[in-house]
This record gives C-alpha cells, structure tokens and sequence, in this order.
C-alpha cells in the first residue's frame, strides 16, 4: 500500500495514524501549515504505522486511540520497545483515555476536533522536550499530571506547581497564573513528589521548596510564602519546614 507523504528536508518528521481518512487529512494539513514540521506520513490503521515506523525514523506519531485491531495505546506500547523511540500524541475524540495515556508517557492529548491552536501549542511542547532531552523526546510519566482546560485534556509539568491544595479528595495545582483541580489526594502527591523537591507544610498544602519567597516560622501564626501567597504551617510541623529549607539551601549552595 502507498501512503502519501508531504516532504521537507527541515523541520520534524511526523507520522499520523487513523483509521478516518478526513481525520488523517485535516491533521496533516494543520501540521503542514506549521514551519517546524518536514515530512508528514500517513497510515490508515494500527499494522500500518507499525510496519512505517518499523523503516523510518519518525520524531513524533500522532496515534488514534481508537482504531480497529491495533489501537493507538497498542502502538504505544509496542513503540516503547524501540530503540529509537518518537514522541507519543495521542489523538481521540474522548477524554476517559488521558490517565492511561499518562501511563504510556504521551507528550500530549488531543480532542477531536482538533484545533489548529492545540496543534501549535502541542508542537510548542515536543521541541521544548526534544530541545531539553538528549536523546528521549517523551517526558517522564511522574514528571507529568493531567488536567482538563474547558473541553480539553492537557498534561502540566511538574516543575510549574508552585504549590498544591487540598480540596476534599482532589487537589488544586497552582501554576504561574492559573489553577488547575485534579482528583488526586494531596497525601498521593506528597508520597509521589517528595524526591523532588515538594514538601507538606500543612494538612492542606504541599509546596515546591525551590520557590518559598518568605519564611516566618518564629511567630504564633507561622507561614511561608510561595509565588506571592502566604501559606499557613501547621505548628508541629515547624521544626521539619525549617530543617528542610536548611537542607535545601545547604544543597544549592555552590
């Protein structure tokens, strides 16, 4: 079988799988009518973009999640066997599929219908992960945590929280002008982010220690403040907040 391809000696190379021939079409076009992108191929189902992918060096597949035999979490799974292995952008036309595609270390999730928007801002995200990564361009899975944006599922860096609040069973991340709620418990994400760097200072938050602004720990209403909010410190855990800032600052000390 024949697959058209859009080539360009520039920009990355791109593989687009679905079993929709319109929603092959249109994705191409989007990702033609961007500079960064070069050689655009096509594969109409799963066994498909294996047998491409097995011949040609691709730096990013965006995979339909629903496909017949192959699905694109198949593909995903089978692609993480390869030596080298593209950047993984899941494309459905549902959400219940973003905590799995978590799983598999996607780079992004798209809903249909996709936006010439999203498309830009996905590709945004992949040359900033291949630029940052040598040579793996799929982030870590723990690195990364899905939330919704109105109608859409996106993948947020950990290394934009700020802090994090509990809200009952869900937590509210706080990033550089936004929030964004999760439904993952705070006690999780303290067991999950303290190697990095995340420190509980209160029944209700958990903040990154690399970005406390203030301390006030010698006061009856001891807080921090972190991205210019001040955050209460529960009193018994005084002591360990001051002897983990300590260690902190020991540590970046040059």
């Amino acid at each position: 079988m024949t697959h058209p391809v859009d080539a360009d000696q520039t920009g990355l190379t791109v593989l687009v799988a679905d079993d929709e021939l319109p929603a092959v079409e249109e994705l191409a076009r989007m990702l033609r009518d961007d500079s960064r992108i070069g050689t655009v191929y096509r594969a109409s189902s799963g066994s498909d973009a294996i047998r491409q992918l097995a011949t040609t060096n691709v730096d990013v597949a965006f995979l339909d999640i629903h496909m017949p035999g192959l699905s694109g979490f198949d593909l995903a799974r089978a692609i993480a066997r390869f030596d080298r292995r593209p950047a993984i952008v899941f494309v459905t036309a549902d959400e219940d599929g973003a905590i799995e595609a978590f799983d598999l270390e996607a780079v992004d999730y798209l809903l249909k219908p996709v936006r010439a928007e999203r498309v830009v801002r996905c590709i945004s995200r992949i040359i900033d992960g291949l630029e940052s990564r040598t040579p793996a361009a799929v982030p870590a899975r723990e690195g990364l945590i899905a939330v919704t944006v109105g109608s859409t599922t996106r993948m947020i860096r950990r290394e934009d929280v700020h802090y994090v609040q509990a809200q009952g069973d869900y937590a509210r991340l706080f990033t550089d002008g936004s929030s964004h709620l999760v439904r993952i418990p705070l006690s999780d994400l303290e067991r999950q982010w303290a190697d990095a760097g995340f420190l509980r200072i209160h029944r209700s938050y958990l903040i990154d220690l690399t970005r406390i602004d203030r301390l006030t720990l010698s006061t009856g209403h001891p807080s921090v403040t972190v991205a210019g909010a001040e955050l209460p410190v529960s009193r018994r855990l005084v002591s360990s907040v001051r002897d983990a800032v300590e260690s902190n600052r020991l540590r970046r000390r040059p």
